[in-house]
């Protein structure tokens, strides 16, 4: 794998494989996530992926695509610590499987490019039509969290908890903010960042390096290059000296509380490990022990944001077992800081996480997620170094990146007729 920089401010990684059947490329925009841009953002590459000037609607692009062998195109909008990741993942069959010897690296690099450098213009201006529909569809894309009472528990955790710093800030941005966007705001803003912004772009299959290369300069020939706006630098906080609890009421007939914690341990292979230990496995001591042995929750797992420095427990509960779930959920925190744990424990932890980074080397995709979240942090670790890091993490390691992880903010959304 090499990583170069292919033109001002624009990167290559390049990932050679002859494992996978296709070829998979991506287009990715990489600049700080802000309260101010994040709609915007969303909202423009989904009016980007709409057509370009070459194929200008859905049946153009359909009828393009199915000419390379029924290839794919799709934009995502992601974010790596607090930055927001947008553009587009492609992918087509490897050349080395068509027998016909045709090339399909150029001409979906080109398409790839003229969805970033070359939209369908009206007037000037982006296609107003593309623009009003993208805009409701993104709105109703936001409000309809509020329908997984999971996930919007999980998000209203990140925006209490993080509420004036970035990373507290939806990817997609808020649907008041996508709402309110304008025809004239989005095309100012278009042509605002597609000349400053960070691009990286990812391949991975059987081509030559030089090839893929060419291919995306000729790509990317039109991309405008002018200022340089950088990935934001992600900042940690410490932990308050008390957790504050935040209490939403709806009409829920499960409780969910979620748990944000600040990991300060600046080890981080530890803290990954405490994590995978503490919640984030099959065999981790939340859901053996407050879920399976004294079926105080649901569901019971953590996450661990390495990059934020931020360790998060989601939870569905009986509302009356709040405080019985709350004091489970910290005692086995406790439990990992004293090294409160059976050798089994510690081994499966670490079996889980290698397995699901070996099982990243089986999947392009993953890799590209891997490979770009990387980039944009600046970290130059490899899988294989990640692997063995997390291998060698001790269990002295672990208790002390544990004692450093405290908690932050208590959220508990409850049921409306729900006593104190």
């Amino acid at each position: 794998m090499t990583r170069h920089l292919l033109t001002d401010n624009v990167y290559l990684t390049y990932v050679p494989s002859e494992k996978f059947k296709t070829s998979f490329l991506s287009a990715q925009m990489a600049m700080p996530l802000s309260k101010e841009t994040a709609a915007l953002n969303a909202l423009l590459v989904n009016v980007l992926s709409r057509g370009t000037s070459r194929c200008p609607d859905m049946d153009a692009l359909g009828r393009e695509l199915d000419m390379l062998y029924g290839a794919r195109l799709d934009p995502t909008v992601r974010r790596k610590g607090e930055n927001q990741l947008f553009g587009f993942v492609a992918s087509c069959i490897d050349d080395k499987y068509l027998s016909s010897g045709e090339k399909l690296l150029e001409p979906l690099t080109e398409l790839l490019g003229e969805m970033l450098c070359s939209p369908v213009l009206q007037d000037g201006r982006l296609n107003p039509s593309y623009v009003d529909s993208e805009r409701a569809n993104l709105t109703d894309l936001i409000r309809s969290d509020i329908n997984d009472k999971r996930s919007y528990a999980a998000r209203r955790l990140r925006e209490e908890m993080f509420a004036d710093e970035p990373f507290g800030v939806n990817r997609l941005g808020s649907a008041e903010d996508a709402e309110a966007i304008t025809l004239d705001a989005l095309d100012r803003h278009y042509h605002s960042i597609l000349p400053r912004t960070r691009l990286e772009l990812f391949y991975c299959g059987s081509a030559p390096e030089d090839r893929v290369a060419a291919a995306y300069r000729r790509a990317l020939s039109g991309l405008p290059r002018s200022g340089r706006l950088e990935p934001a630098v992600t900042c940690r906080r410490a932990a308050p000296e008390r957790a504050r609890l935040v209490t939403e009421e709806l009409d829920v007939t499960q409780g969910k509380l979620c748990i944000g914690f600040r990991a300060e341990s600046p080890d981080e292979h530890a803290a990954i490990v405490v994590n995978a230990m503490f919640g984030g496995s099959s065999n981790s001591k939340l859901f053996l022990h407050v879920r399976e042995k004294l079926s105080l929750c649901y569901y019971a797992g953590s996450s661990y944001d390495r990059e934020k420095g931020a360790l998060m427990v989601s939870s569905g509960i009986e509302f009356a077992n709040y405080d019985r779930a709350m004091e489970e959920i910290m005692a086995q925190l406790a439990a990992i800081q004293r090294g409160d744990w059976e050798d089994w424990e510690l081994a499966g932890a670490k079996s889980y996480l290698l397995n699901n980074f070996r099982s990243m080397e089986d999947s392009a995709a993953s890799l590209e997620s891997f490979v770009l979240f990387h980039a944009v942090s600046g970290s130059k670790e490899t899988l294989p170094e990640l692997m063995e890091a997390v291998q060698a993490v001790t269990p002295e390691r672990i208790m002390a990146a544990a004692k450093a992880v405290r908690p932050d903010t208590i959220y508990f959304l409850k049921g409306k007729e729900t006593q104190e």
